[in-house]
C-alpha cells in the first residue's frame, strides 16, 4: 500500500519511453506520437498494474513513459495533465487531496481496477498463544499482551508498527480513539516492514503492525488479521475500511487518446495474479517488465477483449 518522496516527472532515472509494438489499425488513437505518462508509485503491486497497462497501450500503438510519483502529489500532476493516467490507487490512502481535485473536474475516475484488496492490523499467527482472544481487538488491551509488545522505545505502552510517516497514519488515531495502550511507530519503508515481519516470524518475536494485501510476503508468512475496534466516527482517519483500487485519468485524457481511454476503462487486475508477479519481482529478483510480459504472453484470453473493445 505504500514511500512518498516528492514526485518528479522530468529527468527521473526511471522515466522510460517505450517503443510501439503491434499498432492498432482501426482504433482512433488520437495523439499517438505524444507519450502517455503513467506514474510509478511506491509499491510493487502498483508497478505491476501500471506496466500491464503500459504494455497493453503499446500493443495499441501508443508510446508510454513511466515516471516516478508519490500518492499525494500525483494528483496535482494529473490535474494539469503532466501525468496522464493513474491505473492503481487505493482510495483509503489518499487523504482529502483526491476528493478536492476530483471536485475541480480536472481528473476523472474511470472505475474500479477490480483488485480484491485488504488492509488492517496483522500479527504473526503464533501470537494467538501470547495474546489469547486474538483476532478480536480486545485481546490486545490485556496487560500480558501489551507487555509482550512493549519495547524500551514505547514502554509502558506496546509498540505498533505503522506505515511510513509519509503515508499518513489512521492507526494512531484509532488507537487513541479506543484508549489502547500502544504507541504507533512509523516504519522507514515497505521493505523495512516486510523485514520486521519476516524477522518476527523467524524469531517468534511478538509484532503488531499495519499492512495490506495483496502482498507477496503474505504468501510466505502466516498472519492473522485483527477484528478491528469500532469506528469512533464514520470518517477516514477514524476507520480502516476495505480499500478500493481505482483508475484515475487527467480530464483531457479521453479526448486526446480515445482508444487508450477505452482500454483503461476495461483494464482489470486479479489480486492473486498480481501477488504472484510481486513475488517474482520482490523475492526472486526478476525484472518487472519481463515478469509482466510473461504474464501477458500466457493470458491473452484475459486482455485481448480489452484490446478489441478499444479498437471499436
Amino acid at each position: 500500500m505504500l514511500k512518498r518522496p516528492v514526485w518528479n516527472v522530468a529527468g527521473t532515472a526511471l522515466a522510460l519511453v517505450l517503443a510501439t509494438n503491434a499498432p492498432a489499425s482501426s482504433a482512433d488513437l488520437g495523439a499517438k506520437d505524444e507519450p502517455i505518462k503513467l506514474p510509478m508509485l511506491e509499491y510493487t503491486g502498483q508497478h505491476v498494474s501500471t506496466h500491464i497497462a503500459g504494455q497493453l497501450l503499446q500493443k495499441l500503438g501508443y508510446k508510454v513513459e513511466y515516471v516516478t510519483a508519490s500518492a499525494f502529489p500525483v494528483f496535482s500532476g494529473l490535474a494539469d495533465g503532466t501525468i496522464s493516467a493513474l491505473v492503481d490507487i487505493w482510495l483509503n490512502n489518499v487523504g482529502d487531496i483526491y476528493p478536492k481535485v476530483l471536485a475541480t473536474k480536472k481528473i476523472e475516475n474511470i472505475g474500479s481496477l477490480g483488485l480484491e484488496t485488504r488492509e488492517g492490523w496483522i500479527y504473526p499467527k503464533f501470537m494467538e498463544q501470547i495474546c489469547p482472544g486474538l483476532p478480536d481487538w480486545t485481546a490486545l488491551t490485556k496487560p500480558e499482551c501489551v507487555q509482550a509488545l512493549s519495547t524500551p522505545e514505547t514502554a509502558p505502552n506496546g509498540r505498533f508498527l505503522d506505515y511510513p510517516s509519509e503515508w499518513g497514519s489512521r492507526s494512531a488515531t484509532i488507537l487513541a480513539d479506543n484508549s489502547m495502550p500502544y504507541t504507533a511507530v512509523p516504519s522507514g519503508s515497505e521493505g523495512a516492514m516486510v523485514a520486521e515481519l519476516e524477522a518476527a516470524e523467524a524469531a517468534k518475536t511478538p509484532l503488531l503492525m499495519m499492512f495490506w494485501s495483496p502482498h507477496y510476503t503474505l504468501a510466505e508468512n502466516e498472519v492473522g488479521w485483527v477484528k478491528m475496534p469500532p469506528c469512533k466516527e464514520q470518517a477516514e482517519k477514524h476507520c480502516i475500511t476495505q480499500p478500493e483500487s481505482v483508475k484515475i485519468v487527467w480530464s483531457g485524457f479521453g479526448a486526446k487518446w480515445p482508444a487508450a481511454y477505452a482500454l483503461l476503462k476495461e483494464l482489470k487486475v486479479n489480486a492473486q495474479e498480481q501477488e504472484k508477479m510481486m513475488l517474482a519481482i520482490d523475492k526472486r529478483g526478476q525484472d518487472l517488465d519481463a515478469v509482466v510480459k510473461e504474464w501477458l504472453d500466457s493470458h491473452g484470453s484475459t486482455w485481448q477483449p480489452w484490446i478489441d473493445a478499444a479498437k471499436k
